[in-house]
């Protein structure tokens, strides 16, 4: 009965999707190992969100990879009943909702369809990231240097995330962390400001609060165009070292998304009643 049950139930790891093939299998491809070490016995299928960067694959590598709508219809023909979709995005944003809405039309093609949490979702969430990003890079913290995570940024009202991190940080004793985004607030201007308040500080080391290293880490972070995060800062006087390393590389983030998939799966309904309306989905028949 178990074994029927686990042939008729299937994953769907949805992610954005990166161009860059060595962080592709070091953060997205090391979610969706975990998930299915996690979840052995669980067929797992792989989709990509963004149609310019699975495009751009077919035709540069060769490389085919599914959007939504095609996972959703390749699991159909595996005969999958019930459908279980853990995305990997950082915060209930567009992208998220985005796949909610692509997801709902979808429906009658299942029994049921359950959606895990993004990243970023309950208070649990956050103490876990921080205590994750911050042992990650605690060899840095030396009292002389800042370290600065690179965020995304939305329009959406979810771009809080930002903000309650860098408190959460601060309320765990991780005094030296910044938080900054690329296309919303908080900017890269607010934590210079906030190095220079605090002064002392001689090196700045930036990462990505992001799941892959990709575009925005390598070149509005690390790149040597002038506007980078990078020459920013050095012009102002730091020392900065780039870490292209994204979320998914750390085995803790992993560990998160691992568990709120755990959570979707095992017990939807309730799932569904501990966090925000609209963060997750559940339809049936």
């Amino acid at each position: 009965m178990e074994n029927q049950r686990r042939k008729k139930t299937a994953i769907l790891v949805v992610s954005f999707g990166t161009s860059y093939n060595d962080t592709r299998e070091a953060t997205i491809g090391a979610i969706e190992r975990t998930i299915e070490e996690t979840f052995s016995g669980y067929k797992v299928y792989r989709a990509f969100t963004s149609q310019v960067i699975i495009n751009k694959l077919k035709e540069r590598d060769h490389l085919k990879i599914d959007n939504v709508a095609e996972a959703v219809n390749r699991a159909v023909k595996d005969g999958v009943s019930e459908l279980v979709v853990q995305p990997t995005h950082l915060m209930d944003g567009y992208e998220y909702h985005d796949v909610l809405a692509e997801l709902s039309e979808n429906v009658d093609k299942f029994d049921k369809i359950t959606v895990g949490a993004p990243l970023l979702t309950s208070d649990e969430d956050f103490q876990a990231v921080a205590r994750a990003i911050a042992a990650q890079t605690a060899s840095y913290d030396d009292g002389k240097t800042a370290i600065c995570f690179m965020g995304h940024g939305t329009e959406a009202a979810s771009n809080g995330v930002y903000e309650k991190m860098q408190k959460t940080l601060a309320e765990n004793g991780f005094e030296n962390y910044y938080i900054a985004t690329v296309e919303a607030a908080p900017e890269l201007g607010d934590v210079i400001a906030l190095l220079k308040e605090k002064g002392g500080y001689e090196k700045v080391v930036l990462q990505p609060l992001m799941v892959v290293a990709g575009d925005h880490a390598n070149h509005d972070m690390a790149g040597e165009e002038e506007d980078s995060w990078k020459s920013v800062l050095q012009r102002e006087g730091y020392k900065v070292e780039c870490i292209l390393k994204g979320l998914g590389q750390i085995d803790a983030i992993r560990r998160i998304y691992a568990e709120h998939l755990k959570t979707a799966l095992m017990d939807g309904k309730r799932y569904l009643e501990r966090i925000a309306e609209g963060t997750g989905l559940l339809c049936q028949k």
